[in-house]
């Protein structure tokens, strides 16, 4: 299923599976993706699908969106697309298709599910429940791990290191003890990660 991954400032916020015919984005409430901020229209623009094809249409917003760099009223969207809506840049996955963001689940029983061999840039170590010991490599430039049903959280790796964001979920998320939000937190070797009953401490390698 294609999907968005929508950041700011290089900071993962959401991941969106483009599951519906219709997916509105802009900064009231009643949209389906929100974006908080005053550079966002109410309704700013929207993603519909037509035998197969996905399209962005901009709904008349006061400060545009634009895909690749350009201003656009209405594009068919292709795989790696950067879509910019405000200070929020969207990135569209097609099916079928590598990309740069990995997902890695925490189950219940605390066990880390990692997919992919890759080069060390980072390591979260768990530190309790069934999967003390093992290692959840941070080898791309997005990861999210946790589960929807609980929490999500996304950790990024920039050029400077890496940072931690909360993406969705009802489960309180801390970071050394304080509570995470979405606006991200850098990270720095040793910090502890408590997501769902799971703790697990990050080290820059």
């Amino acid at each position: 299923m294609p999907k968005m991954i929508v950041s700011i400032e290089g900071v993962v916020v959401r991941e969106v599976r483009l599951s519906k015919d219709r997916t509105s984005l802009g900064r009231r409430p009643y949209n389906d993706v929100v974006f908080d901020n005053l550079a966002v229209s109410g309704e700013h623009a929207v993603v519909s699908v037509s035998q197969g094809d996905y399209t962005i249409e901009d709904l008349n917003s006061t400060n545009g969106t634009y895909v690749n760099g350009r201003s656009i009223t209405r594009h068919t969207l292709r795989h790696g697309d950067a879509i910019e809506i405000g200070k929020y840049r969207v990135k569209f996955y097609q099916d079928n298709h590598e990309d740069d963001h990995e997902r890695v689940t925490i189950v219940d029983d605390g066990a880390a599910l990692l997919g992919g061999e890759a080069k060390d840039h980072g390591r979260l170590l768990v530190l309790n429940g069934n999967a003390a010991g093992k290692a959840v490599t941070l080898s791309k430039p997005s990861t999210t791990i946790g589960k929807p049903s609980q929490a999500v959280i996304a950790i990024s790796r920039q050029s400077h290191g890496h940072s931690v964001a909360v993406v969705e979920g009802a489960v309180p998320v801390t970071l050394n003890g304080e509570t995470l939000t979405t606006h991200g937190s850098p990270l720095q070797s040793g910090d502890l990660i408590e997501i769902g009953g799971v703790q697990m401490q990050f080290h820059r390698l």
